[in-house]
């Protein structure tokens, strides 16, 4: 029999072995990103624009429809950094794209 290390997990109250600790604060630091319609969304993934925005700075506006290819995610849960042709650095918030 091994012995293991407890750490007194606050959030429960109760005493866990280290590594099911580690792997809850590695779970609760993950950020979901949902787009409009609640769809999950990750690194790569497609999503098209639900609404006409106004990009700042660019003079251009995106189109309802607009297919934005290969999102990542920025560590917020309501914003997503994409390419877009003669956009640089764009930031989306999920709450107007829906996932393809």
């Amino acid at each position: 029999m091994q012995d293991e290390d407890y750490v007194y997990d606050e959030a429960s109250g109760e005493w866990l072995p280290a590594a099911e600790a580690a792997i809850r604060a590695e779970a609760a630091e993950r950020v979901e990103v949902r787009d409009a319609v609640g769809n999950l969304l990750a690194d790569g993934d497609q999503v098209t624009l639900i609404r006409d925005l106004d990009v700042k700075g660019a003079g251009q506006t995106l189109k309802r429809g607009t297919l934005i290819k290969s999102i990542r995610l920025t560590g917020d849960d309501q914003e997503i950094d994409c390419k877009f042709d003669g956009i640089k650095g764009l930031v989306l918030r999920a709450e107007f794209v829906r996932k393809r």
